[in-house]
């Protein structure tokens, strides 16, 4: 079992040298940057500073997409989205603080596609909990992580980003 904190910077370091390599080994001089509430804006802003991108940093708020809306209901903070720029045809960076299942990212692309067919989306993710649902997976990660059942991760920011692993209520 995990407990403590975990550097957000390094994971941050290292996730940026891996996204650089990726983008230019695809091709991708221009990515669009689109954070997933809330803590994905926080990485999606950091990684956008890092890479000196011109063009503005989408965000998703993917309440409205989730499957198990009808269970859990609206969240009292549901935001709305907000996507500068036209999606259609371009590539897009699709950023998360944590993918566990693959349902919020699953929310996310149905999201992004209702505002048009990008070119490609590159998911990077600060933290991987490999706990699959859905097949789906990040392209550049900070840190794959195990929890034990009763653990919990919660990334708080924005400044200073932290990782706090704690103990379930």
């Amino acid at each position: 079992m995990v407990s403590g904190t975990l550097s957000v910077e390094s994971l941050l370091d290292k996730m940026l040298s891996e996204l650089k390599t990726l983008l230019i080994h695809r091709q991708i001089d221009a990515p669009l940057i689109i954070g997933i509430r809330t803590g994905g804006i926080w990485i999606a802003e950091r990684l956008h500073t890092e890479l000196a991108l011109e063009s503005p940093i989408g965000t998703l708020d993917i309440s409205f997409y989730r499957d198990d809306f009808s269970q859990i209901g609206l969240h009292p903070k549901v935001q709305a989205s907000h996507i500068p720029f036209a999606t259609e045809g371009r590539d897009i960076v699709l950023v998360d603080d944590v993918i566990m299942s693959g349902r919020t990212i699953r929310a996310a692309l149905n999201e992004l596609f209702d505002y048009g067919r990008p070119s490609s989306v590159t998911l990077v993710t600060l933290l991987d909990l490999q706990r699959r649902q859905l097949p789906i997976q990040a392209d550049v990660y900070g840190s794959t992580l195990s929890l034990g059942p009763n653990q919990q991760v919660k990334l708080t920011g924005p400044n200073p980003l932290e990782l706090e692993i704690s103990q379930k209520d």
